[in-house]
């Protein structure tokens, strides 16, 4: 039964944390899980095939976000790997990057919401009608937001109208949170610090989409020119990283938009290639290692569950060093990313910078 009583601010007095991979050390439970079955075993796979991209001097690791992944408490993890050179681009959801961690970068929070899904003590439009959103079990005051999406659309007001790759104005959030909040926890922030690019192919799709919608509204009556989103560019900039590597690996979390949009550049390359006379197989690799944890299905035929061995019929994902891992990310990451972390092979690993592979940023 559902309490009227609750208050706001009772109900978001518990904040989510986030794990700390530096302070576990799950080496002994991964390779206790290598001689077990099911997803225990396939995660220790997985783990061995991330050593393996880390210690590939050649190779580039793309880190793909879908779900809710930050607000579920795997910020810090996430920057743990960046700052270690673990990571070299990132290519995620908008909730993931705006919604989510540029909203913790402001200086806001996730809270674990009381009770459970199952039997929720307050209903959702009790929860509607105190401006608190839910994901599953954790909540969100939307008035904070609402303070988001104006920080959003203060960072398109803030650079020279024009069409602007995801990459671009995320770096541009990157350097606002730089200026405004320097000491706050963010992906984003670390990114802009570290030149490690974030691509968000549906940028519309969170926060940034009504940053976007105020800012144009606003320019079109104002009769100024706006910001606006430059989808292709996304994909050719993003093409660029593959072009400029000998191999790159995946490690995608979820499956959605973020894995075939960075499965996808594998393609684009060829065609490119094939465009100046190359072959339209062969000449430019696959994807040389992948890993993929979902809860998705492969029985539907839909993408976030299809499996890497089927990404190698498209020329995509080779199949010698790639791992499904079918299980919830929240549980089975941290373990993956603790036993990378203190094994170590991150330590003869340098920062590629691909950021800067581009032109001038939006900054």
């Amino acid at each position: 039964m559902t309490n009227p009583k609750w208050t706001k601010k009772e109900l978001l007095s518990r904040p989510v944390k986030h794990v700390d991979i530096t302070r576990i050390d799950a080496r002994p439970v991964i390779n206790s899980y290598r001689d077990m079955a099911y997803s225990s075993r396939t995660l220790a796979q997985a783990a061995d095939i991330y050593s393996m991209m880390l210690a590939d001097k050649e190779c580039a690791v793309i880190l793909t976000l879908a779900g809710s992944l930050i607000s579920a408490g795997l910020k810090k993890a996430i920057i743990t790997l960046l700052e270690h050179n673990m990571v070299d681009a990132i290519v995620s959801t908008g909730a993931n990057i705006v919604d989510q961690d540029f909203f913790e970068g402001l200086g806001f929070t996730h809270y674990i919401a009381p009770g459970s899904p199952e039997a929720p003590p307050v209903d959702d439009m009790t929860l509607r009608n105190l401006m608190i959103d839910r994901i599953y079990d954790t909540y969100i005051d939307e008035d904070e937001l609402r303070a988001c999406d104006d920080a959003t659309k203060q960072v398109f007001d803030s650079i020279e109208a024009g069409a602007y790759s995801s990459r671009e104005l995320v770096d541009a959030m990157g350097a606002y949170l730089a200026a405004n909040h320097p000491k706050n926890e963010s992906i984003v922030l670390t990114c802009h610090r570290k030149r490690v690019p974030i691509f968000v192919p549906a940028f519309s799709d969170c926060s940034a989409g009504f940053g976007i919608v105020l800012h144009q509204v606003e320019r079109a009556e104002a009769g100024k020119p706006a910001v606006s989103f430059d989808s292709g560019k996304d994909f050719r900039e993003l093409t660029q990283i593959k072009l400029a590597c000998k191999d790159t690996g995946l490690l995608m979390l979820g499956g959605g938009v973020p894995k075939n949009f960075a499965q996808d550049i594998v393609v684009a390359a060829e065609l490119l290639n094939e465009s100046k006379g190359g072959s339209a197989r062969g000449e430019i690799g696959m994807h040389k290692y992948a890993i993929q944890m979902t809860v998705a299905d492969s029985r539907d035929g839909a993408l976030s569950g299809s499996t890497l061995r089927e990404a190698c019929s498209w020329g995509k994902v080779d199949i010698v060093h790639e791992q499904m891992v079918f299980g919830e990310i929240s549980a089975l990451f941290p373990l993956l990313a603790s036993d990378a972390y203190h094994r170590g092979d991150w330590k003869k690993r340098t920062a590629r910078k691909f950021a800067d592979l581009f032109s001038a940023a939006a900054v």
